[in-house]
């Protein structure tokens, strides 16, 4: 896993410049992304002019609690996107050996070596999992994450919240990283939380300093974190329109490898052939420098069904 830089999906305006269109042509599946986001509420002027007050901060954490069932004793921080917590994380902690199983995404790995750490296989301080996996999907149980310090990053896991282990998130040197931006399609709003033990929040609350979180995001947070419903309706349509796209890729004679409702890993025979294919019809897709047979997409939004299904 390489932690040179922290890298994401995207890139669209390189495929742009080498396949051509406008932005507005091009269906971009390279991250995963919900492309029906959470619809936000009109706001009062005073949530974009006046600095956001602790019960703003206090009703998001309520509502925060009682959506991901957060066991007593456990603490929640918000913050500006999950991205802030992974970067600032291993700052606050004492500085060691970290385990970080992979291949997944490197702005963990990236984090801790840029704060001092060393990454290293086994028998290690901490230990970070993506539960699920990116780009794989791949789960974890508790007896497998065996570090004196447990990071869990659910940051895709709440389209499948029967299998989140946010009930560690009482237990010390135990920390669970939720991302808003991905189930509620809302990326661009920048809003993230860490849940775990409260002396650890307590440092990355020092850290992160007031008002980490802008008034729009403390808004928005609230009222989708208060809608259970629209989260059950979400995650069937996710789940119909993921069975949908794998067997788009079947008849490909593409390999379904894994991945979750927001995105589909395929196994295909060269990947970088597959999404120059794809882009040719301005379909941005993801490929992998230490897989070249693994291919990732998103899913589309339903009015853009037809580019993929036309772009073979």
């Amino acid at each position: 896993m390489s932690t040179a830089k922290r890298d994401h999906g995207g890139g669209l305006d390189a495929a742009i410049a080498k396949f051509g269109g406008k932005r507005a042509d091009w269906l971009d599946l390279s991250t995963g992304i919900n492309p029906v986001p959470y619809p936000t509420p009109k706001f009062s002027a005073d949530t974009w002019t006046a600095l956001p007050d602790t019960a703003a901060f206090t009703r998001l954490t309520g509502f925060a609690r009682s959506f991901w069932n957060v066991p007593e004793g456990a603490a929640i921080l918000p913050a500006a996107g999950a991205s802030a917590i992974i970067a600032a994380l291993p700052r606050i902690l004492p500085q060691g050996t970290v385990t970080i199983p992979g291949p997944t995404y490197n702005e963990h790995g990236a984090s801790f070596v840029a704060a001092g750490w060393t990454l290293q296989n086994a028998d290690t301080d901490a230990m970070v999992v993506v539960h699920p996996n990116n780009p794989d999907g791949i789960n974890w149980t508790a007896d497998e994450i065996s570090a004196p310090i447990r990071i869990i990053d659910e940051s895709f896991c709440d389209v499948m919240p029967e299998a989140s282990l946010v009930h560690l998130a009482n237990q010390p040197n135990t920390i669970v990283l939720k991302s808003f931006g991905k189930f509620w399609g809302l990326a661009g709003l920048r809003l993230g939380f860490a849940i775990g033990d409260p002396a650890i929040i307590t440092k990355l609350t020092e850290l992160l300093g007031p008002w980490n979180v802008s008034g729009p995001a403390l808004a928005i947070g609230s009222e989708a974190l208060s809608d259970p419903q629209w989260a059950d309706e979400t995650r069937e349509r996710l789940s119909a329109d993921a069975a949908r796209m794998d067997k788009i890729f079947s008849k490909q004679g593409a390999e379904l490898k894994g991945g979750t409702t927001l995105f589909r890993l395929y196994e295909v025979a060269n990947a970088k052939a597959a999404q120059d294919h794809l882009a040719k019809s301005h379909v941005w897709s993801r490929t992998f420098p230490y897989a070249d047979n693994w291919l990732r997409l998103g899913l589309p939004a339903p009015d853009r069904w037809a580019q993929l299904e036309n772009a073979f």
